[in-house]
C-alpha cells in the first residue's frame, strides 16, 4: 500500500487515471489544447500588430527603417499599450487588429526607463475588445501564462510558459530601473515586444520587453514589465512622450566635443515627429561616427540642461518628474549646444 501511495506521489495524473477512470494521458492533451485554443479566441480581439517607421544614422547618412511589435487594446477611447523601444523614436505608428483592419497611431506618453509606452488610436474599429488588467502582484512563480504577439512578423502567434522568476526594479537592467520585470519561460522573438502577458483567466499582467539570448534565438529567458509597473507609470501619473533616441556624454567625449567645462549633456541622433523635442526645435545628427571604439552621433545638438537641471544620467528621474509636473500649455526651457553656439530653446508642455 504503501508502494502504491509513493507511486501516486510520484505520477499524480497517472493514479488519478487508475483509481478514478480518467481520460488516457492523449485525451488530456487535448483538453488543456482546448483550454488554449479557448483563452486564444478570448483574448486576439484585443491584441494589435504595430507596425512603425522611423529614421536611423548610420556612418553614410540618414536611413528609413520599419518596426514591427505587437500591443494591447487597454480601453475603449483607443489606448494601446507597448514597449517604448518599439515607437519611442518612430515618426508613424500603426496598429492593425485581428482580420487586418489597419488604424493610424500616435504616441501619447513614454516611459524608456521601463521600455513602456502609450498609443492613442485615432478611431476604434468595431468588433474589437479591450482587454481587462489584473494585479500583478497575485501573480507567483510557477504560474501558467501565455504570450500573443507577432514574432518575426507571424501576427497572432502564441506561445504559454510559466513565470520562472520575479524582479524588482533596478535589479537587472541599470538601463531600465523603473521596470519591475517578470522573467517567463513562455518564447519571446522578435516581433514580441510590447505584446501582452496573460493570466489563464485572460487578463494583461505584463508587456513584452525583451528576451536575453546568445543563439539569438528564444532560451528561455524572457523578460515581461508587469501591468502594474505600467498602469503606474503610463495611466496613474502624467507622462510625456520626448521622441528622442541619442547618447549620454561621457566626460571623454565631453571634452572631445568642446561641451563648456563642467557640463553634461546628451548627444542626440533621432527626434521623432511630433514629439516634444521635435515641437521644441531640436535637430537630430546626421552622420555616425566610431570614436574609442564607441558609436558616436555627430551633426545634432546636444541638449545640456532641462528647466535648468543638467542633462546627467544620474538627473534622468528628476528631469522627468519635472517635466511630468507641468501643467499641459506651461512653457519650459532647454539649453543645447549647437554647431559651437549655446542656445536657449523655449517650448510648451504637452
Amino acid at each position: 500500500m504503501n508502494q502504491y501511495i509513493a507511486r501516486c506521489v510520484l505520477s499524480t495524473s497517472l493514479c488519478l487515471a487508475v483509481v478514478l477512470g480518467a481520460r488516457p494521458a492523449s485525451d488530456v492533451s487535448a483538453a488543456e489544447a482546448q483550454s488554449f485554443r479557448d483563452l486564444f479566441k478570448q483574448v486576439a480581439p484585443s491584441v494589435v500588430v504595430i507596425r512603425a517607421r522611423g529614421r536611423d544614422v548610420t556612418g553614410s547618412g540618414e536611413t528609413r527603417f520599419s518596426e514591427t511589435g505587437s500591443g494591447v487594446l487597454i480601453s475603449a477611447d483607443g489606448k494601446v499599450m507597448t514597449a517604448a523601444h518599439v515607437v519611442h523614436a518612430m515618426d508613424e505608428v500603426a496598429v492593425e487588429f485581428l482580420g487586418g483592419e489597419r488604424v493610424a497611431a500616435r504616441v501619447v506618453a513614454s516611459e524608456p526607463a521601463a521600455d513602456l509606452s502609450l498609443l492613442q488610436l485615432s478611431r476604434v474599429p468595431a468588433g474589437v475588445r479591450v482587454s481587462p488588467m489584473a494585479d500583478s502582484r497575485t501573480m507567483e512563480v510557477g504560474d501558467e501564462v501565455i504570450i500573443v504577439g507577432a514574432p518575426y512578423g507571424l501576427s497572432y502567434s502564441l506561445s504559454d510558459g510559466i513565470i520562472s522568476a520575479k524582479w524588482p526594479p533596478n535589479t537587472i537592467y541599470k538601463t531600465m530601473p523603473l521596470a519591475e520585470f517578470f522573467q517567463t519561460t513562455a518564447t519571446i522573438n522578435t516581433g514580441n515586444s510590447g505584446g501582452p502577458m496573460f493570466n489563464m483567466k485572460g487578463e494583461v499582467i505584463g508587456i513584452v520587453s525583451h528576451n536575453i539570448s546568445k543563439s539569438g534565438g528564444s532560451e528561455g529567458l524572457g523578460f515581461v514589465v508587469t501591468i502594474n509597473t505600467a498602469k503606474q507609470l503610463l495611466l496613474e501619473r502624467k507622462s510625456f512622450w520626448s521622441g528622442l533616441e541619442g547618447l549620454a556624454l561621457s566626460d571623454e567625449l565631453a571634452d572631445l566635443l568642446n561641451v563648456p567645462r563642467g557640463s553634461s549633456g546628451y548627444m542626440v541622433k533621432t527626434v521623432a515627429k511630433g514629439s516634444i523635442a521635435d515641437e521644441l526645435g531640436i535637430r537630430g545628427s546626421n552622420q555616425l561616427v566610431t570614436i574609442s571604439g564607441e558609436q558616436v552621433p555627430l551633426g545634432g545638438d546636444i541638449i545640456l540642461t532641462v528647466q535648468g537641471i543638467p542633462m546627467a544620467t544620474a538627473n534622468a528621474a528628476k528631469i522627468r518628474q519635472t517635466m511630468s509636473s507641468l501643467t499641459s500649455g506651461q512653457p519650459f526651457k532647454a539649453t543645447i549646444l549647437r554647431a559651437g553656439q549655446v542656445l536657449e530653446l523655449t517650448g510648451k508642455a504637452p
